[in-house]
């Protein structure tokens, strides 16, 4: 039977566990040395059709059940090493949050902790304790838009008509991809600006404070990763601020939690676009002993352990989930950094 054709199988994940991790294990077997990470940024309590993508706590439930049931998750820098050593077992997996929003320790660490997973969450420290990053001012502000016309020439997009729900997600997606390059001081003008137009006061509470931070990492089950200070795309500053930008997110987790991160997430992570082969050299020197990018695949033995690529799953039930899963160990060439 191809693989292709598993998922109606998988739908018995959730009464038959032993079944799923067959398939598993015979698609990810002892010796092969694959590895999926997988990348999530926030859970939500509830579905918002503006970030479509973004798992609410049932689907998350629901993944994190078919995980513990199917796969071995281990922490990524134990992972990494037995991915460098050629010592992984079957159906191992990692689980990464990117980012340190406050949903990861109000929502995702209660669900970590019934299935009893393990974790990494990789925290921008400049925005802990009330701090809001441009796209969840980009999400914010435009679900608070009135209906009409807005001039967006200045990034490229004209005159955009806000009508309905499907407008606003539209030019959500739209307007995160026309200012994520931007100088990030015209970035930060522009969304400003655009936080005027809307008339509205923007959350300030949907990232982790210290004392939650804190808490993730004293769970036993959490590990605090290093995301940069300001979350800069590393390619378009210049070296010495992305040193600066590596090394203090280092030292700020490390006074946070009391150990020094083992493990970094490149900010926006596409190789060769967002960061290079001098910023993997620069994490190396920070004293981090692996790194995750966002080039989508599953890591092999024959990865950069500074250049792990992952994925992001998006699927509605554990039975696709599971499948996916399966289905991206064929996922290993990834791009990399030169």
């Amino acid at each position: 039977m191809a693989w292709g054709d598993a998922g109606s199988l998988l739908n018995m994940v959730a009464i038959a566990r032993p079944i799923a991790r067959w398939f598993v294990q015979a698609r990810y077997p002892t010796g092969t040395n694959l590895l999926p990470i997988l990348m999530y940024h926030r859970v939500l309590k509830e579905p918002d059709p503006l970030q479509p993508d973004v798992p609410d706590i049932r689907q998350m439930a629901e993944q994190f059940r078919a995980l513990a049931g199917a796969f071995k998750v281990l922490r990524l820098h134990e992972a990494a090493e037995m991915l460098r050593d050629g010592r992984l077992p079957a159906g191992a997996a990692c689980i990464t949050f990117d980012d340190g929003y406050r949903d990861n320790h109000d929502l995702a660490l209660p669900l970590l902790r019934e299935f009893r997973l393990p974790a990494t969450v990789f925290v921008t420290t400049g925005f802990l304790n009330g701090g809001c990053m441009f796209n969840d001012t980009v999400v914010e502000t435009v679900r608070r838009l009135p209906p009409g016309a807005i001039d967006l020439s200045e990034v490229g997009l004209g005159t955009r008509m806000i009508t309905d729900i499907a407008s606003r997600r539209a030019l959500v997606s739209d307007l995160t991809r026309a200012v994520k390059y931007l100088d990030p001081q015209h970035r930060h003008d522009f969304c400003a600006e655009l936080c005027r137009k809307a008339g509205a006061k923007l959350p300030n509470d949907l990232m982790m404070d210290d004392h939650q931070v804190r808490a993730l990492s004293d769970s036993g089950l959490v590990d605090i990763g290093g995301h940069t200070v300001t979350h800069p795309i590393l390619a378009k500053v210049d070296p010495e601020q992305a040193r600066r930008e590596i090394a203090d997110n280092r030292d700020r987790i490390t006074e946070l939690t009391g150990h020094q991160p083992l493990c970094f997430a490149y900010p926006n992570g596409k190789p060769d676009l967002d960061y290079a082969a001098v910023h993997a050299r620069m994490v190396q020197e920070a004293g981090y002993s692996s790194a995750v990018s966002t080039a989508v695949g599953v890591a092999t033995d024959q990865a950069d352990p500074y250049q792990l690529p992952r994925f992001m799953p998006r699927e509605r039930s554990a039975a696709q989930f599971v499948a996916r899963m399966m289905r991206m160990a064929t996922h290993r060439h990834p791009q990399f950094a030169r």
